[in-house]
């Protein structure tokens, strides 16, 4: 079992037990992320109480060798969208979406999550085109957030 699975296994009973959902769990170069939210807007205590919960819990388990840092925090306004749950969630949100190379189409597509289906999602972009992105044919995806309203020229 990789890492980021044992760490979620671990992660997810206790995010549970702080009253957060556990959105996220990322591991690269020495640094384990745990990205938590709920549905109103995680608070600073309740990433405290995981990140305390949670880091014992690595330290009494051992599950990553050497040395590691751990970051527990938000997926933020413009969350990455990893998962068909994330994307489930997202449904009706403007995304950007990085496609790879074996997708036939724009390698980087800025649109609307209209369905998200097993096998990948429909995207609606600007210019009316529908666009169905399957989760292989995506190297990444993130939310959209726009502050207030577009300037006037």
């Amino acid at each position: 079992m990789a890492i980021v699975d044992r760490v979620r296994e671990l992660a997810a009973p206790l995010a549970e037990a702080a009253s957060v959902d556990l959105y996220d769990v990322e591991y690269n170069g020495g640094v384990v992320r745990v990205l938590a939210d709920t549905e109103d807007g995680i608070n600073l205590e309740a990433i405290a109480e995981l990140s305390r919960s949670l880091g014992r819990a690595l330290d009494e388990q051992d599950l990553i060798p050497g040395r590691y840092t751990l970051e527990v925090s938000s997926p933020g306004l413009e969350r990455p969208l990893r998962t068909p749950e994330h994307f489930r969630k997202a449904a009706g949100a403007e995304v950007k979406v990085k496609t790879s190379a074996d997708f036939d189409g724009p390698r980087r597509l800025l649109g609307t999550i209209e369905e998200v289906v097993d096998n990948g999602f429909d995207l609606r972009c600007s210019d009316g085109v529908l666009h169905h992105v399957d989760f292989v044919q995506m190297a990444s995806a993130r939310t959209v957030f726009e502050w207030g309203q577009k300037a006037r020229r």
